[in-house]
């Protein structure tokens, strides 16, 4: 068959923070995809906000460098596809890989393969693509590259990998500083034998296979991503696998229901470094982006009109977490993080969004570019139950909703099960955990506690342990913030989606009650002095507060309907105590995540672009008693 040696796709996969998107920079660097005096960020490929803030990699994206031989040859682009190291993007990592032809494994030099390694590379072995193993941050001082190496071998058998994708080369890189070379450094050290990543281009260029295609096929282009652009509306990305696609061509657009229609391409455009430009014609392998088509969905076909041939639909795993979103129910929907209006900040022209439709037609939205997300019907019409692969993916999307303007009541976040022969089945996790040898009893007690079990346990020697539980999703919801308190911050902790197994009982994740408001106004330094005996409070003075809403966590197991707006009783009579200051416990401030997972099933959270607050379902105290006093008599 014809090929196409002027052109390489390649995928960087990794576990989170192994060096996938600082690779990239260098390969970008070193390929001369920039001028001398452009002033370059770190981290490039993360353009997201979002992205930058979390240091990690939560959209796909390509790139492309021109990449000229060192033997004088005509120059070849490498398609570069920069795909998430985190499990809750695995929608990301299967859309990526279905544009390329073999992957670089990335695989930190002392963490050695971790969770995301094994999703993401079990996705390269499913798809039957080569694999360049790359040994990356071999200059730290805690580097084992020799049992990084067995470990990595172990994972492939583990996996079932056959002999073909056993052989895989071996590329040792400091990406931070652009080094690369063949040949084993010692550990702690930047390979000595090379100054450039030439050495890794090379190993590109040789084991990577070049696109393959029927000079006689007629058209077929997989759409695999979606982006959008103010003049240009909706653009597809996809790759080309036969013929070719040309700007101003009419072509069969394959939807996703089976049926057919033409359309034309009103305008192409091919990736260069970090941008991309307008050509002509893209080739059988090209990797390009096309606009002019309203609707077009992730997965869908663009064919010859004469000869309609579709390409298999893009599959993505299925859902494990899901959570309640609806429209802000609060007493202070629509006025800002004080409750006083919008922020001062802005002027007073935030844009709020704070109706159903809005809600819906933002999440209508998401759903075209994330084919890891469903939006279901519940029977209320304010609110929709969001199915994901994660916790983190889901928080993801209620951080950008909020910054975009709305305001969303979230409730707490629930397993998605299935029936499996007449018995409930819920996801389970494998979660590996990398611990300071002295706090290994605590996380055996904590996950003992959430229904783990321990598959292996490895001591490397440095005073270190790697556990690997099996361990039901529900058990790691809010597992995270009690797993650094145990192990005073220095624990590790990745999961990774291991199947369905039977229903495990009831977990108590949560020990603790809720300190609740039980009136609206202000809250005060004076009731705070007093509460804070009580447990840990959440908010400071000045806070506006509503009945219902949680101010802090209690000590004890139970909820405590508190008053935090009492003011100080002022009178003409002088008191001993009157000029003792009080000291306040400063508050702990929740994020979202800490908020989601300090959540119990009988509270929800108020999300707006100023502000999270943790409220009960039922804001009426009487009502609340009374829902309780029922469910104790069943």
């Amino acid at each position: 068959m014809p090929t196409r040696n002027d052109i390489r796709n390649v995928a960087i996969v990794a576990h989170v923070d192994h060096g996938k998107t600082t690779l990239v920079d260098a390969m970008l660097k070193q390929a001369g995809a920039f001028a001398a005096h452009q002033q370059l960020d770190d981290r490039m490929m993360d353009s997201n906000d979002l992205e930058r803030e979390k240091g990690i990699t939560i959209l796909a994206k390509n790139t492309a460098v021109k990449y000229h031989p060192k033997d004088g040859g005509a120059p070849i682009t490498i398609n570069i596809i920069d795909t998430p190291g985190h499990a809750d993007f695995g929608g990301e990592v299967e859309r990526g890989l279905s544009m390329v032809d073999a992957v670089v494994l990335l695989v930190d030099a002392s963490e050695g393969p971790l969770p995301q390694t094994r999703f993401v590379l079990r996705k390269a072995l499913t798809a039957r693509l080569p694999v360049i193993l790359c040994i990356n941050k071999t200059d730290r001082p805690d580097a084992r590259i020799d049992e990084v190496i067995n470990e990595t071998y172990d994972l492939f058998l583990d996996l079932d990998a056959d002999e073909d994708q056993i052989e895989f080369p071996i590329v040792y890189a400091c990406a931070r500083d652009g080094v690369a070379s063949l040949t084993k450094p010692e550990n702690g050290t930047v390979p000595a034998d090379s100054d450039n990543l030439e050495p890794f281009f090379s190993t590109i260029l040789e084991h990577v296979p070049a696109p393959t295609y029927d000079a006689e096929a007629p058209l077929q282009a997989h759409v695999t991503n979606l982006d959008a652009d103010n003049f240009l509306g909706r653009i597809a990305l996809l790759r080309v696998e036969q013929g070719e696609l040309r700007k101003g061509q009419t072509v069969a657009w394959i939807k996703r229901d089976g049926s057919i229609s033409n359309v034309r391409i009103s305008e192409l455009l091919m990736t260069e470094a970090l941008t991309r430009k307008p050509a002509e014609v893209a080739g059988p392998g090209d990797i390009c982006a096309v606009a002019g088509i309203a609707d077009i969905m992730i997965g869908e076909t663009l064919a010859d009109p004469e000869n309609p041939i579709a390409l298999p639909l893009i599959t993505v795993d299925e859902p494990a977490i899901s959570m309640t979103i609806g429209t802000n129910t609060s007493p202070l929907v629509g006025r800002g993080g004080s409750g006083k209006g919008a922020d001062a900040k802005s002027g007073g022209k935030v844009d709020r969004k704070v109706t159903a439709r809005q809600v819906k037609d933002r999440l209508d939205r998401e759903l075209i570019g994330n084919v890891s997300l469903r939006v279901l019907d519940t029977e209320r019409p304010d609110a929709w139950e969001v199915q994901g692969r994660g916790e983190l993916a889901l928080a993801i999307l209620i951080e950008t909703m909020r910054r975009e303007g709305f305001e969303l009541t979230v409730g707490k976040p629930q397993v998605v099960t299935k029936e499996v022969n007449g018995k409930t089945h819920e996801p389970v996790e494998r979660l590996t955990v990398d611990v300071p040898e002295e706090h290994m009893g605590a996380v055996t007690q904590l996950m003992g506690i959430r229904k783990g079990r321990m598959d292996n346990m490895s001591n490397h020697g440095s005073g270190w342990v790697r556990m690997e539980f099996v361990v039901p999703s529900r058990g790691l919801i809010g597992f995270r913030t009690e797993f650094l308190t145990n192990t005073r911050g220095t624990g590790i902790a990745h999961s990774i989606h291991e199947g369905h197994e039977p229903w495990f009982g009831q977990l108590t994740t949560r020990n603790n009650g809720s300190l609740v408001a039980d009136r609206a106004g202000v809250v005060t330094a004076f009731a705070m002095t007093n509460l804070q005996e009580r447990g840990v409070l959440f908010c400071e003075p000045g806070t506006e507060v509503y009945e219902g809403m949680i101010v802090g966590e209690n000590s004890r197991s139970d909820d405590m309907d508190v008053n935090i707006t009492k003011e100080k009783k002022l009178t003409n009579m002088r008191s001993s105590t009157a000029d003792v200051a009080e000291s306040i416990v400063p508050p702990r401030k929740l994020s979202l995540e800490q908020s989601l997972e300090f959540c119990r099933e009988d509270e929800c959270i108020e999300v707006t672009p100023e502000t999270v607050r943790i409220r009960k379902v039922v804001l009426d105290q009487k009502d609340r008693g009374r829902t309780a006093s029922r469910a104790k008599k069943a």
